[in-house]
Order: C-alpha cells, then sequence, then structure tokens
C-alpha cells in the first residue's frame, strides 16, 4: 500500500511499549518463580513448563504471523496481538491454578508471535537510512531492554504489589501502544499466487518444537531413557528432517530457506538464537540468590539494575559503531563481553558481600555486551531482504529469540534442578550459568564464521552495493 506517511516519535513510542509488553508477561515471571511457585503451589518442573510455554507459542507462530503480515497488513497483526495480551494478562491475574495459567501463557505466546515480526515490519516500511537504524536502536530498547527494565520492574512489584500486579501494568502499557500506533496507516505487500500458506510444513513444525520443549523441559521427570522421552527425541529428529524435506520442496515452503542463502541474515540469525538462549542466567542467577542466599525478589532485581542501565546506554552504541565499523566488530565485541559478565555471576563460592558485589559488575557487563549486539544484529538482518518478505524475515528473526529464550530457559532451569537435586545450591547455580557461558562462545562461532569484516554488501540487480561506506574492519 503507497503512503507518503513517514515514521514519527509518537509511532515509534508505540511500538516501543508494544515491544515492552511482551518482557512484561515473559521476563517477569523468570524472575518472581518463588513467589509464584509459593502462591500457587505448584512445583518447580510444572511452573517452568508453564513459564516456557510463552517463548515456545511464539516461536512456533511468529513466521506464519509475520509472512500473514505481510498479506493482511503489518499494523492488524501488531493490533491483534496487542488485543490478545490483554486476554491472556487477564487470565494470569484471575488464576487460582495451573489450568488457566497455561491458557494465559499460551495466549501471551500467540500475542507476541503478533507484535514483534509486525513491528518490525512497520519500522522497515516507514523509516529510512539512519532513521531507521535510530528507530530499530529504540525497537531494540523494548526487545533488549525490555528484560532488564522487566528485571527490576517485576521484582519491584511482586514485592509490593503481588506477582499478579505485574500484568496490570502490562495492560497498561498495551492500552498505551494502541493508541499510540492508532493513526498509523496500514503496510501490506500484495499477494501473488505463491503465498498459499504451507500447512503441513506449519504442522511438522509445531510437532517438532513442543516434542524438543517437553523432552528439555520435563525429561529429568519422565527419565532420559524412558519410553516417553525416546519417544519425544525421535520426534525431534526425525520430524526435524522431515521439515527440512518439506520446506526445501516448496516454494512457499513454511520457513523460506532461501533467505538463509544471505550470510548476514544467517549470522545474525544464528548468533541471535544463542544470545537469547543466555537469557537463561537470568533465572539461574536470580534464583539463586532467593534460594540460596535469602534475598526478597526486589533484591534479587536490584541485582540486574546495571544490567537494565547498560543495555539501554549502549543499544545506541551499538548503532554507532555499526554505522563506524560494520556488524561484526560490535557484535564479536559483545559476545565477549556477555561471556566474560556471566563468568563473574559463577563465582558462588564467594562469601554474600563479595559475591553480591561480583554479581553486579556479572550483571552490569552482561547488560553493556547485549546492548552492543541489538541494533547490528537486527539492523543487518531485516534491512538485507526485500521488503516483500520483511514480516516474513522479521518472523523468522524474532523466532531465533523467542525459540533461543525458550530452549535457554528450560536448558538452564534443567540443568539446575538436576544438580540441586544432589543437594549443593551453589554447584547448581555454577552449572546452570556454565551452560550459559556455552551459549555465548558458540553466538562468537556463529558470528566469526558467517559475517564478513566490514561493511555489508549487498545484492541489487546483480551488483554488488555497500550500503555503508567502507571502513577499518575488526
Amino acid at each position: 500500500m503507497e503512503t507518503s506517511y513517514k515514521g514519527n516519535n509518537k509511532m515509534l513510542t508505540g511500538i516501543v511499549f508494544g515491544v515492552l509488553t511482551y518482557w512484561l508477561f515473559s521476563q517477569t515471571l523468570l524472575n518472581v518463580m518463588p513467589a509464584v511457585q509459593a502462591d500457587m503451589g505448584i512445583s518447580l518442573g510444572a511452573l517452568n513448563t508453564a513459564i516456557s510455554l510463552t517463548g515456545l507459542f511464539s516461536g512456533m507462530f511468529i513466521v506464519a504471523a509475520g509472512g500473514i503480515s505481510d498479506r493482511l497488513g503489518h499494523k492488524k497483526i501488531a493490533t491483534i496481538g496487542l488485543i490478545l495480551n490483554i486476554i491472556g494478562s487477564l487470565c494470569l491475574i484471575f488464576t487460582q491454578g495451573t489450568v488457566l495459567l497455561i491458557i494465559g501463557r499460551v495466549i501471551q505466546g500467540f500475542s507476541a508471535a503478533c507484535i514483534m515480526p509486525a513491528t518490525i515490519a512497520l519500522v522497515k516500511n516507514y523509516f529510512e537510512g539512519p532513521d531507521r537504524q535510530r528507530a530499530l536502536s529504540y525497537w531494540s530498547f523494548g526487545s533488549w531492554g525490555g528484560g532488564g527494565i522487566t528485571s527490576f520492574a517485576g521484582g519491584l512489584i511482586a514485592t509490593t504489589l503481588g506477582w499478579r500486579y505485574i500484568f496490570v501494568f502490562s495492560i497498561v502499557f498495551t492500552l498505551l501502544s494502541l493508541f499510540l500506533i492508532k493513526d498509523v496507516p496500514e503496510s501490506k505487500t500484495q499477494k501473488s499466487k505463491s503465498s498459499k500458506f504451507d500447512y503441513l510444513g506449519f504442522v511438522v513444525f509445531i510437532l517438532v518444537m513442543v516434542a524438543l520443549n517437553v523432552v528439555i523441559t520435563r525429561g529429568a521427570d519422565f527419565g532420559w531413557t524412558s519410553p516417553i522421552s525416546l519417544s519425544l527425541m525421535a520426534v525431534t529428529v526425525i520430524g526435524g528432517w522431515v521439515f527440512l524435506k518439506i520446506v526445501t520442496s516448496k516454494s512457499n515452503g513454511f520457513i523460506d530457506i532461501s533467505i538463509f542463502k544471505n550470510k548476514y541474515f544467517t549470522g545474525c540469525t544464528v548468533s541471535n538464537f544463542l544470545l537469547n538462549a543466555v537469557a537463561g542466567a537470568l533465572i539461574v542467577a536470580n534464583t539463586y540468590v532467593q534460594v540460596g542466599r535469602g534475598f526478597s525478589s526486589f533484591q534479587s532485581g536490584m541485582l540486574s539494575l546495571g544490567y537494565l542501565i547498560c543495555v539501554l546506554a549502549m543499544i545506541r552504541v551499538g548503532e554507532k559503531l555499526l554505522q563506524k565499523s560494520g556488524p561484526r566488530k560490535p557484535m564479536v565485541i559483545a559476545c565477549i563481553l556477555v561471556i566474560a559478565g556471566i563468568i563473574l555471576m559463577t563465582l558462588t563460592f564467594l562469601p554474600n558481600l563479595l559475591y553480591t558485589i561480583v554479581v553486579i559488575i556479572g550483571f552490569t557487563v552482561y547488560g553493556i555486551g547485549l546492548g552492543l549486539y541489538a541494533t547490528p544484529s537486527t539492523d543487518t538482518a531485516i534491512d538485507n531482504v526485500p521488503a516483500s518478505k520483511a514480516g516474513e524475515a522479521a518472523g523468522i528473526y524474532k523466532m531465533s529469540s523467542t525459540l533461543g529464550g525458550s530452549f535457554g530457559l528450560a536448558i538452564s532451569v534443567a540443568v539446575y534442578s538436576g544438580v540441586q537435586g544432589f543437594g549443593n545450591v551453589e554447584a547448581a547455580a555454577s552449572a546452570g550459568l556454565t551452560a550459559n557461558i556455552i551459549f555465548a562462545a558458540l553466538a562468537l562461532v556463529a558470528i566469526l564464521t558467517t559475517v564478513p569484516k566490514g561493511f555489508v554488501v549487498k545484492e541489487v540487480k546483480g551488483k554488488a552495493i555497500e550500503l555503508v561506506r567502507a571502513k577499518k574492519a575488526l
């Protein structure tokens, strides 16, 4: 749809508020799990499953929602997502047991699947050049900075008002977002004959993701060599192979594999998955200091205040480094800093005061790294795909975020719970955090092996064109 509309600060604020709602209903529960568990009287495994469902369902449906938004309208799908969040939040406000908790988390997963790719596509369509990079930086304030904001805010709300009030605030931000984007014109691409939805690939993808998530979160409960666990592993492996065969044999595959021919998009998406998996460090650190050190939800949230400040402060720095030296340099530095920050958190043998200081420093360094990574990764991934594929590409990129976060959370909690079963909470925390160091190290390898040095170069009508003037590479 052609329009002369240009993105403005009102639109951008509405988009940021919309993105923040995801973190308010997703990240905050990670930081107040002991409070939720005490209030609801459910097991840690059941609570972990319920919490991870939001990331799982958003990850499963986000590509479909992104592709649908390309055809039906990015603003329309974003609006549907915001309304779904209100419904899901109400479920959690009034839940008294696991059933409504799970239903609310699933609805919020659908909400995130709609909001995240549609808002990125709106930014791509209504902002250009440096303005787009600035807009993506602010979008990253909500997306990457949201984890730090809600880590602090969630602990404060849970301690002073109760954990259910987190979702009251989520509804307030949702209503503000709906108001601020109401005047944004619709944007969508024209339908084509090849745009028929790949239902078979979609169904197989769901089966694979559910099987993988369940075996990670409940494998220890079932027994790793039990028939149930082995069956789930078989579904994951065989289903994954079948899925690849389906999407590569169709022109309208559920995931457009051809997008991954772009090495910039591939490097950013793979590393994005792995660095979002590192979010598991937040739940391990917050749970440990509450269970092992007697901290309150608010006190544990205060430990990550430096993380919040530095993520927000460094996002624009990452944008400037992108413009100065290309995407690889800030992304590499980011991974190194994330690894260093988590290493500091693993020093659980230290006495209370010293460990508290070390964790604060660790969270701060961790936040600096994620802040530097956010804009170079998002801008490089999204700017290198055709406008007609903006929603789908944004969906794939954000699918890597949500699935990375979901599986990182599941694996971190599984490692923590498994080691804690031997009665040593300090060793459990160190083991869970070490898993996240491995994720960050793999992200570093992915960047070094896929993202070229220097500035992004893309093909336009057969000619290689530099997106920014070439300068000294890393």
